[in-house]
């Protein structure tokens, strides 16, 4: 890879032991919400020639297209090499001459690096906020309910954010789409996060940790930065084209032919699943080892595993996970992984949620 994309970082496995995510937060993800700050960087790139300076250089950048939903727009997507490879993934707001990229931290330099060497400056201007600004996610059955008790103000669709201020406090609200492990993003300036997060909890939401919305990450069957993505990951191995994170019917963008040539005259061969651990006994899949053996043939690598508290229902008590497993491996199959016994099932995980009447 070329100095200009650099490669991505050897990844590793998530793990969420036993006491990382207690059951009440399960609890509150089926039938409540949970706020919790985001391990994430942000970056800003701002017009500096035009209004639209900042946009049409993001989009010649970005695997999805920020371009035709217009000012408002909040999608997801990836940086990709010039050979279609995955540097960095992130959700990108709209908003006037200004676009707003929150990355995973461990994306962040990597961001900065190719907007910083990509985007001429008298067209646009990039500036981390990483330091300044805290990003709050939202998620669980009754997250809208929660901002509409806690008087905040929310986008009416999906894939939206808007600019307002409640009290002296300025936030920027974004609204995911319902495939997302959240379903909002607040940013806000970092001295008045605990405020945020008082009104949100007075509200009904229940404060949580990272580790609370990693849960949600893995049962969403959405991929992550350090784990999922390795140094020739490509977006349609990691369900890009089931959660909206690129789009074949925008202009050219860095990546763009590997992409579109794969979309339109092949297939990738590798997917992102979803792992069911047996439960019997129910016992831990080993750390730090990450391969997936199917007839004693490795076929992929596990990339997140989580313990699911059991709260009712019958995904829960038990260990799920994530992997990268070559397309011949068929939905249903038996592996090993991890050094356990593991169904290999579709994404996102079938946990029972109570969703508001």
């Amino acid at each position: 890879m070329s100095d200009t994309f650099p490669a991505a970082s050897a990844p590793t496995v998530v793990r969420l032991d036993r006491d990382d995510v207690p059951v009440e937060i399960v609890d509150q993800l089926r039938a409540g919400a949970v706020v919790a700050p985001a391990d994430v960087g942000v970056i800003d790139l701002t017009g500096a020639g035009s209004r639209e300076g900042a946009v049409s250089c993001f989009q010649g950048l970005l695997t999805s297209d920020i371009e035709k939903p217009g000012d408002g727009a909040f999608v997801y997507g990836a940086l990709l090499t010039p050979k279609g490879m995955i540097v960095v993934d992130g959700w990108a707001a709209r908003l006037g001459s200004r676009v707003r990229f929150t990355v995973p931290t461990e994306g962040r330099d990597r961001a900065l690096t190719i907007l910083q060497r990509s985007v001429p400056p008298r067209l646009a201007r990039s500036a981390d906020r990483t330091e300044d600004m805290t990003v709050l996610r939202i998620t669980g059955a009754h997250a809208a309910a929660v901002m509409g008790a806690a008087g905040l103000p929310m986008p009416h669709g999906p894939n939206r954010v808007l600019e307002t201020t409640v009290g002296e406090i300025p936030l920027e609200v974004a609204r995911a789409p319902e495939s997302a492990p959240f379903l909002l993003q607040i940013t806000v300036a970092s001295q008045y996060r605990d405020a945020v997060v008082e009104r949100l909890v007075r509200g009904g939401a229940h404060p949580g940790q990272p580790a609370a919305l990693e849960l949600a990450r893995i049962l969403a069957g959405w991929p992550r930065l350090a784990s999922e993505v390795d140094e020739k990951t490509i977006p349609q191995e990691l369900r890009f084209d089931e959660i909206g994170g690129v789009s074949y019917t925008k202009g050219c963008y860095t990546g763009q032919e590997t992409v579109s040539r794969l979309h339109f005259r092949g297939h990738a061969n590798r997917h992102l699943r979803g792992l069911l651990f047996e439960t019997d006994p129910p016992a831990a899949p080993a750390i730090g080892w990450s391969a997936v053996t199917d007839d004693e043939r490795e076929v992929g690598r596990v990339t997140s595993i989580a313990w699911l508290p059991d709260g009712g229902g019958s995904l829960l008590g038990r260990w799920i996970g994530l992997a990268v497993l070559r397309r011949e491996v068929p939905v249903g199959a038996v592996v090993r992984a991890s050094g356990r016994e593991a169904r290999v099932v579709d994404l996102p995980f079938a946990v029972p949620s109570v969703r508001p009447a």
